[in-house]
């Protein structure tokens, strides 16, 4: 498996500019999400195909389907134990089922029907979903919102090896597109192809607060 990539100035030119959206690289059967680790968790995962040694079960993971928000995160796969940059094949159906799980992880008013009825949903779940700031390469905002989810207890054992198609350590990619940042070649700039993803269980797209861009599923 390879991520398949596209310039970033076409895709900018085509991203909703705003709202709450899935950005992700996807098909019929995968969904890719981005992690960041030190490098013996990543390369324990990128040799076996799975996450063992290192990786810690016993507490929260996030992933983004949002190669820019990582980029933003990790700065560029610079940042302390964020050296090892993977981009990870989850099965479609998987992807799906974290959704429709997936609680916020701040009260939001609009979408529970009270703050003690939030609290025990949050109790209860193993996902978490945050709506952050989107990021352009050089790290401004964006009105955009990328979305983060994160994974415990047995959604996070599910996710380390049941739901994975395949794992690919990008972090040479990265370096590489690194230095069209720094030197300010954003028309040289290639990033993971992205398109809006289509959540197609309304019920699910309302809780989850989506509130911007159409997917197809025309992958």
């Amino acid at each position: 498996m390879r991520v398949a990539g596209e310039e970033y100035v076409r895709q900018v030119a085509r991203w909703p500019q705003q709202g709450r959206v899935i950005l992700a690289q996807y098909d019929a059967d995968s969904v890719v999400v981005y992690q960041a680790y030190k490098q013996s968790i990543g390369q324990f995962a990128s040799s076996h195909g799975y996450f063992g040694g290192d990786f810690k079960l016993g507490r929260m993971s996030w992933i983004k389907t949002n190669f820019l928000w990582l980029m933003y995160r990790s700065e560029w796969g610079t940042a302390k134990d964020q050296e090892a940059i993977l981009a990870v094949w989850l099965r479609r159906t998987a992807f799906e089922e974290i959704l429709s799980e997936a609680v916020h992880s701040s009260f939001m008013a609009d979408m529970y029907p009270s703050e003690t009825a939030w609290r025990k949903m949050l109790k209860d779940s193993n996902v978490r979903v945050q709506w952050d700031p989107d990021h352009d390469p050089r790290g401004g905002r964006v009105q955009r919102r990328a979305i983060q989810l994160g994974l415990r207890g047995r959604a996070l054992a599910r996710y380390a090896k049941e739901w994975i198609l395949g794992i690919e350590d990008i972090s040479g990619f990265v370096r590489k597109q690194r230095e069209h940042v720094l030197t300010g070649h954003l028309e040289k700039l290639t990033t993971p192809r992205e398109e809006v993803y289509p959540v197609k269980d309304r019920a699910v797209a309302e809780r989850l607060g989506i509130t911007g861009g159409r997917g197809s599923d025309r992958q």
